[in-house]
């Protein structure tokens, strides 16, 4: 990926525009409980857990304090311990399988 802006946008233009596409993603997850951490590690390598780090490393590059628990919170959109508990069931051995498979290759 570059870090081009696209053409005839100004960086702060750029930086609205993936401020924008970061919320939408947010949101998508939000309104997709369903799709657990663990299949979106199995499909995409990434999950929630993954952008709370990518988010508070981000917060910390730009010199702000933000602790796990509240990167956690702005990515679930809840304290991680409710989502976990309301939205995160057990993994199914197929799941944890097709991860197995996924890191090993």
């Amino acid at each position: 990926m570059t870090d081009l802006p696209a053409e005839n946008l100004t960086q702060a233009q750029q930086d609205a525009l993936d401020a924008q596409t970061f919320r939408r993603l947010l949101k998508h997850l939000d309104d997709n409980k369903d799709v657990q951490n663990i299949d979106l590690m199995i499909t995409g390598n990434f999950c929630r857990n993954c952008l709370s780090k990518w988010y508070k490393n981000a917060a910390e590059d730009a010199g702000h304090e933000v602790d796990m628990d509240a990167a956690r919170a702005r990515i679930y959109g809840m304290p991680y311990s409710e989502w976990k508990k309301n939205h995160q069931p057990k993994a199914t051995p197929e799941q944890l399988a097709a991860f197995e498979a996924r890191t090993k290759g």
